[in-house]
């Protein structure tokens, strides 16, 4: 069998948080979706035969894809004699979007997951399509040859589409953090029943190479703690469940941290946080508090760096992507921030804030950030920040945590320049 995982005309509403990453890679309660792509591979491997993930995304990251998550694209024919699992990229990656999957191939016979829109059945977010199927489309003579594969496994799901299995994926930022305190007591629950960890005490499974500091207070009534290889937690912190720390990070000194939260791999994190996603080889070590927010990868906050995620009126938050605005029904929304973003000393940014990839901050963030900017928006002093000094920052960053620099990392901060053009033309904030 092959999966293969695709990016929809959709996935750009993601950004952004999909600027530097497939979609697929996106954390949400400490899972990737590849992350569940690999289970049910390793499950559906029969003998010697492997079962191949491939991924189908946007052109500029296909390098990112082969170095760092090890898939390659998929071929330019349809594969013969092979069952096929297609998986929509933007499926929200919880443990009941695996437990569907999985009833979908258990199916063994062609079914399709539309998703609705205002009532409407319209994307394709999932479909088991057999091989005898496959070989009766590549031998009919109504079949357009011009089409491309996943086209016409597409067209193939469509036309048979089981009401049996419900999926749910992104359509926008914000939702990778409502989806993520909706998943997250089930994800560090099936970490703990799959995983090889040690019951520290109650609530809290670790693996090895874990330390916790004195005088610490630990809070495992609202969910589990779950702490991967050499996670250092310093003393005097305060910890709440559900909680999953990836390996290698450090919990500074005198931290909270609660409500619900992922950590990456390899992440520093200090003063209050809550109910928040952070990817690999962030830095918030500082005091300052984070809540409701979706960090991407190679962020630095600086010290005193606060964001809101409550209106002084208790009213649910509006959010604005591009020049749309819309409701997100939820009271508690902090920021959404693109890769290798930082912000200044003393940073606040405001309620349900978008900030781009590779921007500065500095000051009050009282608005959306486009990619690539010095916002000194209260200064007055916001400004263009070129491709190549944040080529040379990657290079220092990466530096300090051991990590080579490969052309792949720099091409994609060209790449990503060149493609957010648009948001920085459009905004009325720089004066350039």
């Amino acid at each position: 069998m092959q999966i293969l995982c695709f990016e929809d005309s959709r996935v750009e509403q993601l950004c952004p948080i999909v600027h530097a990453r497939p979609a697929y890679a996106i954390t949400c309660a400490s899972f990737r979706l590849l992350d569940w792509l690999k289970t049910l591979a390793s499950e559906s491997a029969t003998g010697a035969k492997a079962c191949q993930i491939q991924g189908l995304i946007r052109e500029y990251l296909l390098p990112i894809q082969e170095a760092d998550h090890g898939l390659q694209a998929p071929a330019k024919e349809l594969p013969e004699g092979e069952d096929v699992l297609l998986v929509n990229a933007r499926l929200v990656p919880s443990v009941q979007t695996y437990e569907t999957l999985k009833q979908v191939l258990s199916a063994s016979e062609t079914a399709s997951v539309l998703g609705k829109d205002n009532g409407v059945e319209t994307e394709l977010l999932a479909a088991f399509i057999t091989a005898a199927d496959i070989s009766k489309l590549n031998g009919s003579a109504a079949s357009d040859a011009t089409q491309t594969p996943l086209a016409r496994l597409e067209q193939l799901a469509r036309d048979n589409v089981s009401s049996r299995f419900t999926l749910k994926a992104f359509q926008w930022p914000h939702e990778v953090v409502s989806s993520h305190m909706d998943a997250m007591n089930d994800s560090v629950n099936y970490r703990i029943e799959h995983g090889d960890y040690t019951q520290r005490e109650d609530g809290v499974f670790v693996r090895p190479g874990v330390s916790i500091g004195e005088y610490g207070s630990i809070h495992t009534s609202g969910g589990a703690i779950v702490l991967e290889e050499d996670v250092r937690v310093g003393p005097f912190c305060f910890l709440e469940g559900p909680l999953h720390a990836g390996h290698s990070t450090r919990v500074i000194e005198h931290s909270a941290i609660k409500d619900g939260v992922s950590l990456g791999h390899t992440v520093k994190i200090g003063g209050e946080v809550e109910a928040s996603v952070i990817e690999a080889y962030t830095n918030k070590q500082h005091h300052g508090f984070l809540g409701h927010s979706y960090l991407g990868s190679w962020i630095n906050l600086g010290a005193g760096t606060c964001n809101s995620d409550l209106k002084n009126t208790y009213g649910k938050i509006n959010i604005e992507y591009g020049d749309r605005k819309m409701a997100t029904g939820m009271q508690f929304l902090g920021c959404v921030m693109g890769d290798y973003s930082k912000s200044a000393i003393n940073t606040g940014i405001f309620t349900g804030k978008v900030i781009g990839v590779c921007s500065m901050l500095y000051g009050f963030v009282t608005s959306n950030v486009p990619s690539y900017v010095n916002y000194a928006r209260l200064f007055g002093q916001t400004s263009l920040l070129p491709a190549d000094v944040m080529i040379n920052t990657q290079a220092r960053m990466f530096a300090r945590r051991k990590v080579e620099q490969r052309q792949c990392d720099m091409d994609l901060i060209q790449a990503m320049y060149d493609r957010t053009e648009s948001e920085r033309e459009t905004s009325d904030q720089l004066a350039l």
